[in-house]
């Protein structure tokens, strides 16, 4: 399942919580009809603390104001301040909340990263309300204009008013949102689309990547905090290095919030490598950004493209294709790569017993795991 090409799209990338919050808290502080937030990761702190006023203040002042948080992602989130939210006018809502009843399903999580203005400017990326984005994490963002736009409100209405999420939020309220994108001159030609998964049920979002890698002429560059791919998304990475293609992978480096996943993934190193692949790992932070480019197309969002995401998430992504937004991604690129170590594929050869003990204890944990259905 994956949304149309429009054309007449604005889009700004925007790198790091120092250039994307300011930008979303402007944005909820101008809102004068709807707000739409959903988010997987919401804890209480200062972040949330901020972000729990600006929506309280926007609904205080007539905007209807739609949060749905995943029920995992926001155990963390305290009922004062769940209380406050709903106090203030806030319409909440839980997708999927945890329930004994059938310990699988709660292995279906929503991992989308959505806020919506006015139905006309959006935003999305791998962004979460926790204090960790204040510095500790890396992360990117876009900033969205254009009739794509509505293609996400669509998206969010059909989660909101769906049978998994629960809530006293009205399910009905999306039913009475006004979506009204423009779609700018200037920006002809800048063709964007959503693309979404859910889970083993739909993986558009895995299918389109993996086009990209069959058809890209010049390069493909991904990053990805958790890396941990399946089978044929290697294979496609194989092959396309070897066609002359530049594949490059920007990873984690030793910062890392589940150093296990860095080692399941690490096992995959030597076959990518001695293929021409190359690898960056990130080293002044732990980067948790999600973002694509392949020539002129690039996508940005929540899909980190490892086995759980692919099979147990709700995930989207805004994909791009122009020239224009691919020199951007492309220098945000460059400038990472700069501030990482590149993995020499001689030395990582000769790497310690230790550290091939922990990529085969990690990836048989990893194999397990993608066996649960």
């Amino acid at each position: 399942m994956q949304g149309n090409w429009r054309d007449g799209n604005r889009f700004t990338l925007l790198a790091e919580a120092e250039q994307f919050l300011p930008e979303m808290f402007r944005a909820l502080e101008e809102a004068r009809e709807s707000v739409i937030l959903e988010l997987y990761l919401m804890e209480s702190g200062r972040l949330s603390d901020s972000l729990i006023e600006a929506l309280g203040a926007a609904a205080t002042r007539g905007v209807t104001v739609l949060m749905l948080l995943d029920g995992y992602g926001a155990m963390g989130l305290e009922a004062s301040d769940r209380r406050r939210l709903e106090e203030r006018g806030v319409a909440l809502r839980f997708f999927n909340p945890l329930a004994w009843r059938s310990l699988a399903h709660n292995l279906t999580r929503d991992h989308r990263k959505l806020l919506v203005i006015d139905g006309k400017l959006a935003f999305t990326g791998g962004f979460g309300a926790v204090d960790a984005f204040l510095g500790a994490w890396y992360e990117v963002a876009v900033r969205i204009e254009g009739p794509v736009v509505a293609d996400w409100v669509r998206l969010f209405s059909k989660l909101w008013d769906s049978s998994l999420s629960r809530g006293e939020g009205d399910a009905a309220l999306v039913r009475r949102l006004r979506v009204a994108p423009v779609a700018h001159r200037d920006a002809q030609g800048m063709l964007g689309r959503v693309v979404w998964g859910q889970g083993y049920r739909y993986q558009a979002i895995r299918r389109s990547l993996l086009a990209q890698l069959a058809s890209a002429q010049d390069r493909v560059w991904i990053c990805t905090p958790y890396f941990v791919p399946t089978l044929t998304l290697r294979n496609r990475l194989v092959k396309a290095a070897r066609r002359g293609v530049d594949v490059r992978l920007l990873l984690p480096g030793t910062n890392h919030d589940h150093p296990g996943v860095r080692y399941a993934g690490q096992r995959f190193y030597g076959r990518m490598l001695r293929a021409g692949v190359r690898i960056f790992e990130f080293q002044p932070s732990f980067i948790h950004a999600k973002f694509s480019l392949a020539d002129d197309w690039s996508a940005i969002g929540s899909c980190n493209f490892d086995h759980w995401n692919l099979q147990w998430n709700l995930e989207a992504n805004q994909e791009v294709r122009d020239p224009r937004f691919a020199k951007d991604v492309q220098s945000l690129f460059e400038r990472n790569f700069l501030a990482s170590q590149e993995v020499d594929a001689t030395r990582w050869a000769s790497r310690p017993r230790l550290q091939r003990l922990r990529e085969w204890l990690w990836g048989c944990m990893d194999a397990l795991l993608t066996r649960l259905r």
